[in-house]
């Protein structure tokens, strides 16, 4: 009787003993998935606008002990965590106008490129050296991104929130995707030195060559960061340009700001027109030629003789050739546009813009997407075509280089224009439909990041802002504020000298990729035979 009696008493305890316990197990499993979301919150907080640029190696170090010795399957779970974290405040201006729909179903997507680096990530994390085979895999996640679905969207690379880091000038050296592996190593080194310091500090003692590593990772890329520095030049090599950057306003924000697509051309002529009237009068520098954002003539001037006649009066006013932005229809197929305009023959080259933005410049399967919601397609009737060829302008001899808005964030089509012979580089872009969102701050950071991965002077104009003028060191010496008519003249540098990034080009991608692959195949294959030796 007295064992049934204890019996019984123990059973009657065990729901009070094992509700604390099982509420304590539950809340330790949701504490990785927790850490995975607001490690990609933190990596968002580092890029622009804000200037917190060193946030995303805290934020490595915390995915990289949310990963390390988890399986593929949890890997994959809070990879997507940390990219639903990181894409969804990052991108939320892509449902500024159109609603939240396309920016959730965008960062859906996106993320599972994020989950599938992560299910790597815990795979090669039981290797030793696992913090550099887990940042060659996320560089290979970034380059995935950037070629598919439609063609890639690049946005939210690692590189374009080091704007303003240390890491910079590693973007000379090989470019964004040298420039992310640097930031992502030493973040995953920074949680492997903060491990072994604790083990060491409990056990006493810890593998030599683990510890090597971790301090390498972290090492490595700061001292690799301060070798490039002679790299960053804004010295001349080819004399002189003094530019006009011209940011005319439009009328209203949104996506019917096109409406009044007259008013837009009006505007850009008549800030050329009050700058040519400045440079008369002796206020302003005479500048060399002059660069119109994209869309600044969404009228056809080879169509449309008013057009023609608004843009031939501001080139004569200022005395110089201007880039115009222009949408024009030729052969049947509908061009975004930059337009040579000389002041005295009129237009006399052209670029045709060739990295085209998906559900904006063009729509993939229309009728699938026009089954489920009319409003797209009958806000892309019809769909722009590619350019071919690089453009590189002549321009009072200065040759500059179009990369037209959504081009800036694709490595190939700013390496093309250097390649070309560009001695500085255009971003002519069109933020307005996004209003008053980071987007515009983002995208001004790929641009001095550009700047200092080919060692080129960007100039950015922007129909409603932020216009700027970029140094080849990445500096920003003059911008514009955000929605109001302005110009930016100022004499900047040329240069013909290209940075091993530029000669390079997809070489260093592709090393990466290579040591992604390797690292994986170690890890799979490791698996592999400890498998079969459990089975034996």
């Amino acid at each position: 009787m007295t064992v049934t009696a204890t019996s019984v008493g123990e059973s009657d305890q065990l729901p009070s003993q094992t509700a604390p316990a099982s509420r304590a197990a539950r809340l330790a499993r949701l504490v990785p998935a927790l850490a995975a979301a607001l490690s990609g919150v933190l990596l968002y907080v580092s890029f622009p606008p804000r200037t917190l640029w060193w946030l995303a190696l805290p934020a490595f170090a915390v995915f990289g002990w949310v990963l390390r010795g988890r399986s593929w399957k949890a890997g994959l779970g809070l990879g997507y965590l940390f990219g639903l974290g990181f894409l969804l405040p990052l991108l939320v201006w892509t449902g500024v106008e159109v609603g939240p729909g396309p920016w959730i179903a965008l960062v859906v997507i996106e993320a599972v490129f994020v989950a599938l680096v992560g299910a790597g990530v815990a795979a090669v994390s039981k290797l030793p050296g696992w913090p550099v085979w887990a940042a060659a895999l996320w560089v290979a996640g970034e380059a995935a991104r950037a070629r598919a679905p439609f063609n890639g969207f690049p946005w939210g690379k690692v590189a374009f929130g080091q704007a303003d880091g240390a890491f910079l000038p590693l973007a000379a050296v090989g470019g964004t995707p040298v420039l992310g592996f640097a930031v992502v190593l030493c973040g995953f080194g920074l949680y492997e030195a903060v491990r072994l310091a604790v083990e060491l500090r409990r056990t006493r003692a810890v593998q030599r060559s683990a510890a090597a590593v971790a301090l390498l990772s972290v090492a490595v890329p700061v001292v690799g960061a301060v070798a490039a520095r002679p790299l960053v030049s804004d010295k001349a090599e080819n004399g002189s340009a003094t530019v006009a950057v011209i940011q005319g306003n439009v009328p209203r924000a949104g996506l019917d700001f096109n409406s009044q697509r007259r008013a837009v051309l009006d505007y850009h002529a008549r800030e050329t027109e009050r700058l040519a009237a400045e440079v008369k009068a002796g206020k302003v520098a005479q500048p060399d030629f002059v660069l119109w954002p994209e869309n600044s003539s969404d009228i056809d001037p080879f169509a449309n003789a008013d057009a023609r006649a608004v843009i031939d009066t501001a080139a004569k006013a200022i005395g110089v050739p201007i880039s115009v932005g222009g949408v024009v229809e030729r052969d049947g197929k509908l061009l975004n546009e930059q337009i040579l305009w000389d002041p005295a023959k009129g237009p006399v080259d052209t670029y045709d813009k060739r990295q085209i933005q998906p559900f904006g410049e063009y729509l993939p399967l229309r009728s699938i997407v026009g089954a489920i919601n009319e409003n797209w397609t009958s806000m892309v009737r019809q769909d722009f075509s590619r350019g071919s060829e690089p453009g590189v302008f002549t321009m009072d001899g200065a040759k500059v280089g179009l990369v037209t808005c959504y081009e800036a964030a694709f490595d190939w089509t700013v390496r093309s224009e250097v390649t070309d012979g560009a001695q500085m580089i255009s971003v002519p872009s069109n933020n307005a439909t996004f209003d008053r969102s980071e987007m515009t701050y983002q995208q001004l950071a790929m641009s001095r990041v550009r700047a200092v991965e080919h060692s080129r002077t960007v100039t950015v104009p922007v129909t409603s802002g932020v216009s700027a003028i970029i140094m080849p060191d990445g500096t920003i010496t003059q911008k514009t504020g955000m929605f109001v008519a302005d110009s930016l003249v100022q004499k900047v540098p040329l240069r013909s000298s290209e940075t091993p990034a530029t000669r390079l080009g997809i070489l260093p991608e592709i090393a990466l990729l290579l040591v992604a692959v390797g690292g994986l195949g170690w890890a799979i294959g490791a698996g592999l035979k400890a498998r079969r030796a459990g089975d034996v």
